[in-house]
């Protein structure tokens, strides 16, 4: 079986040096490879043909067989990472707190620390804004709008 370790390594040299980076890393135990990756700016299918050229002219499929999947973290996937966020300020989230707290507004601001969303006011009741630490956050979806 293919190990984790080595093949982390692989991504992370590959995409060193570029906005892109790791979101999931996912091996199963029939050596069937699955890389989520997201980039600052977004991410391409040419950047996904890229990565996964990368990754597999390192390893021997002489040596063992695998199947090597690498997609992009779509936006119907909740945000992982911190700094997934960022590019994201100004978009309408819905976040799930461990406590249970629902919320969905729009994200205004993230830092080091967590996320800072501001829900819609009416003629009746003004804006309200939300801070969430990231270890507070269970999920956090961008709301996809058609």
């Amino acid at each position: 079986m293919l190990e984790k370790i080595k093949i982390l390594e692989l991504v992370n040299g590959a995409l060193e040096g570029t906005d892109k980076f790791l979101v999931n890393l996912k091996i199963t135990p029939d050596n069937r490879i699955f890389v989520d990756i997201d980039g600052d700016n977004g991410v391409t299918i040419d950047d996904c043909i890229a990565l996964s050229r990368a990754v597999e002219s390192q390893l021997d499929r002489d040596e063992e067989d695998f199947e090597l999947n690498v997609g992009s973290a779509g936006a119907d996937m909740p945000l992982k990472l911190p700094r997934q966020y960022r590019r994201h300020i100004g978009r309408e989230l819905e976040v799930v707190t461990f406590d249970g707290e629902h919320v969905t507004a729009e994200l205004t601001a993230t830092d080091d620390e967590g996320i800072t969303l501001l829900t819609r006011g009416n003629k009746k009741t003004a804006p309200v804004e939300h801070r969430f630490a990231f270890r507070d956050i269970k999920s956090a979806k961008i709301v996809i709008k058609f």
